[in-house]
């Protein structure tokens, strides 16, 4: 595991004297017995003496210059921060398995513990030896360290003796390294290198989150966090609303860092750390270290190689999020007001000129406010674990399904708006009702019909003279015709019932010479007579999509087409006259043919429409 600045763990015992040592040979691990201090199996070395025993043999030690005892009393402070921090990291995991350990040394020692930690933090089940003789706490040991050399993690010269014993120097550094892969291995930074250690990660990480503080510096592990300045303005950082730091810069380091601890427990990160063993000149750096690394884990971050918002942008995101939520909650409102006016004009240009209008807004507006919405809502997921975390309020109102709600009564009101315009009579005629302008419609499209035939014979005058832009204008008549078609067809379709007729005012492409015919065989040339002779075919599928805005409304105008033709040729065979002589008799068989072969490519045109409507439903 790395760790640059890591004690080296090669020095397997901090006892002065070797005489005290259990003897290893090849193969044993049992201590050596000790005449001069009976006392259990694997409880002879000297920090499991009693204090009597302790202070006989500290009277047999050579006596220490100053400067050495001054290393031993740092060394044996530093251990003793070391090792209340690492109990409370060791508790916080496995308070999980409702398990306690009240002596790191001693509660690590039968490997049980140590084992369950292991699962907490790994989700893997280990095996463990039951019973309760040295063997079985060697064991359970062995297969705790055998599981870390699994995962790639160095032990340094530890073995199972030596947490079986008890060694405190190197139960420290087992925790430690556990707390170095587990933890503190996992660290992320946005823009870091890739060759930092877990400790740089960690340190950068700290620098980017309390950057822009006056008289702040984050530079270690120690001094940088003894007067709690530093533990004030990383909580600040992620949750402005509980830390004062004009209070913070007045107040004593033991104030600033008991008020730090007390917020970040607020907040679920465990308290590590007592104010007094971090209120030196140089605290303990790995316990520091394994704070502020709970600190990290407990709050919200940009996952690696993920999307997210950094601690400094959330009130920049929130105030962008507001923003274009009001505003679209705002026009979806507006709109919903304007699609339930159903007051429409009755003259038929003006409610033709309507429907485009609305088309216009379905088909370029509600598109564009779809993919804010689609933005707004990715804000949301964005910004929704710094509202668990607590930094951002959302308020009633505000969230998108309220937004989704509002989005909902305009479509529907949208829904209506276009089934009462296309055509405006639709539900009427649909309903069986009389329909209302009539007459108007047809006298429109019958003088669209003559002028349309005018311009084409002027067209011909112009081709016989060989006007240069003869083709151009024929183009553009040609297109001209092609909506013509379409709006005959669409009409033909919307009235196919037969409520609507042209009264005297008859199509100048097949004179009627009767009364009642209904607008489909007004508008599509079968009016005039019921003679199969004026029998139509339907236009194909291709055609109208060729003439519409997208395949779905060709599909659709192909489907009306279908059935506009179906009624109109059935009212023309019941309506028609058969003969009464043979000749007659054979020309209409003659007719009846056509008529058949028509019905032919009828069938070919349905199941066209019904692939198509299965593709369709399949999608």
């Amino acid at each position: 595991m790395e760790s640059s600045d890591d004690d080296t763990l090669s020095e397997r015992s901090c006892v002065s004297e070797p005489s005290f040592r259990s003897e290893r040979s090849e193969g044993s691990l049992s201590p050596c017995p000790s005449s001069l201090y009976a006392s259990a199996p694997g409880d002879t070395l000297p920090w499991n003496l009693s204090k009597h025993e302790r202070r006989k043999r500290r009277s047999q030690d050579s006596v220490l210059d100053p400067a050495e005892r001054a290393v031993v009393r740092v060394a044996d402070e530093r251990d003793r921060v070391q090792k209340k921090t690492f109990t409370k990291w060791v508790n916080k995991h496995l308070i999980k398995v409702r398990k306690h350990i009240t002596d790191l040394y001693e509660d690590l020692r039968d490997g049980h513990n140590l084992i369950s930690l292991l699962e907490v933090l790994s989700g893997v089940t280990l095996p463990r030896e039951k019973g309760r003789m040295r063997f079985h706490r060697l064991q359970n040991v062995q297969i705790a360290l055998d599981f870390l050399k699994q995962r790639q993690v160095k032990l340094v010269n530890i073995r199972n003796d030596d947490i079986t014993d008890g060694n405190p120097k190197l139960t420290l550094g087992l925790i430690w390294t556990i707390i170095l892969h587990f933890q503190i291995s996992e660290i992320y930074v946005c823009g870091e290198s890739g060759d930092l250690t877990a400790k740089e990660k960690l340190l950068l990480w700290s620098q980017q989150a309390t950057e822009g503080y006056p008289g702040l510096r984050c530079a270690n592990f120690t001094s940088s966090w003894s007067d709690g300045r530093m533990f004030n303005a990383l909580l600040h950082r992620y949750r402005p609303d509980l830390i004062n730091m004009e209070a913070v810069s007045q107040q004593s380091n033991r104030d600033n860092l008991e008020h730090a601890f007390e917020i970040a427990e607020s907040l679920g990160v465990t308290r590590l750390l007592d104010a007094e063993d971090v209120d030196v000149p140089v605290p303990d750096e790995k316990s520091v270290i394994t704070y502020v690394s709970s600190i990290y884990d407990a709050f919200p971050k940009i996952p690696e190689g993920g999307e997210g918002i950094a601690a400094h942008e959330v009130d920049q995101r929130w105030s962008e999020y507001q923003s274009k939520f009001s505003s679209l909650l705002q026009w979806s409102r507006q709109q919903t007001a304007i699609m339930s006016n159903k007051n429409f004009p009755q003259n038929p240009v003006e409610l033709k000129a309507l429907y485009n209008e609305y088309i216009h807004f379905k088909e370029t507006e509600v598109p564009t406010k779809e993919l804010e919405k689609t933005h707004v809502e990715h804000l949301y997921k964005l910004l929704e674990v710094w509202m668990e975390f607590g930094r951002v309020k959302l308020p009633p109102g505000l969230h998108p399904n309220d937004l989704e709600e509002e989005w909902g009564k305009l479509i529907l009101e949208m829904l209506e708006r276009e089934k009462v315009l296309r055509p405006a009579d639709m539900s009427r005629s649909e309903s069986g009702e009389a329909v209302q302008c009539e007459s108007e419609l047809a006298s429109y499209l019958h003088n669209c019909e003559a002028l349309m035939a005018q311009m084409q014979q002027e067209l011909k005058m112009l081709q016989n003279e060989k006007y240069y832009q003869v083709e151009q204008l024929a183009f553009r008549l040609t297109c001209l015709e092609e909506e013509l078609v379409s709006l005959r067809l669409h009409c033909s379709s919307l009235y196919r019932k037969g409520h609507f007729t042209i009264g005297e005012h008859l199509s100048q492409r097949a004179p009627a010479e009767g009364p009642g015919f209904s607008l489909g065989q007004t508008l599509l040339g079968a009016a005039g007579s019921a003679e199969a002779t004026l029998l139509r075919r339907p236009m194909t599928r291709s055609q109208l999509v060729a003439m519409s805005s997208s395949e779905d409304e060709g599909s659709l105008r192909f489907i009306y087409e279908l059935l506009g033709w179906v009624e109109e040729t059935q009212e023309l065979l019941e309506g028609a006259e058969w003969g009464a002589d043979l000749p007659s008799v054979e020309n209409n068989l003659q007719e009846h043919n056509s008529v058949h072969a028509a019905v032919e490519e009828l069938m070919s045109g349905l199941q066209e429409a019904r692939s198509y409507e299965v593709r369709t439903c399949s999608h």
